[in-house]
C-alpha cells in the first residue's frame, strides 16, 4: 500500500497519511474486511511517529471507514470506498470554501440548498 507524505506541507503528517489512505480506500483498496498494514510498520516505512500513524488511524476511525482493534489492527469496514470518497470530496469543498472566504454558515447554507 502506497502512502505518500510530504514533510515540507504545512498540513500535519497525521492528516496526511489521513488523505492518503482515505484515497486509497476509496479506490477499493484494501477491501472491506482487510487489514491496513499495522501502525509500527507504516511508520517506520514513512520515517514518522508511531504516534503520527495512530493519530491518522484514529481519524479515519471517527469517519466511519476503518475499525481499530486492539492485537486485530485497523480493519476496512464495509461501505468505505463510498464514505472515504465522500469524505475526500468534503475536504476538497471545505479548502476551497476556506480559500475563497467562504465561512462554515455560508458553506452550510449552500449545501442544505443543493441536498433538497
Amino acid at each position: 500500500m502506497l502512502v505518500r507524505i510530504d514533510p515540507s506541507s504545512a498540513v500535519p503528517l497525521f492528516e496526511q497519511v489521513a488523505a492518503s489512505l482515505r484515497r486509497t480506500l476509496a479506490d477499493g483498496r484494501p477491501a472491506p474486511g482487510e487489514q491496513l498494514p499495522p501502525a509500527r510498520e507504516l511508520a517506520a516505512s514513512l520515517e514518522i511517529n508511531v504516534h503520527t500513524v495512530l493519530r491518522a488511524y484514529a481519524l479515519l476511525r471517527d469517519e466511519g471507514l476503518i475499525d481499530l482493534r486492539r492485537r486485530r489492527g485497523a480493519v476496512v469496514l464495509g461501505g468505505a470506498p463510498s464514505r472515504a470518497r465522500l469524505a475526500e470530496l468534503a475536504a476538497e469543498l471545505v479548502r476551497e470554501a476556506k480559500r475563497t472566504g467562504v465561512g462554515l454558515d455560508e458553506l452550510t447554507g449552500v449545501l442544505k440548498e443543493k441536498y433538497t
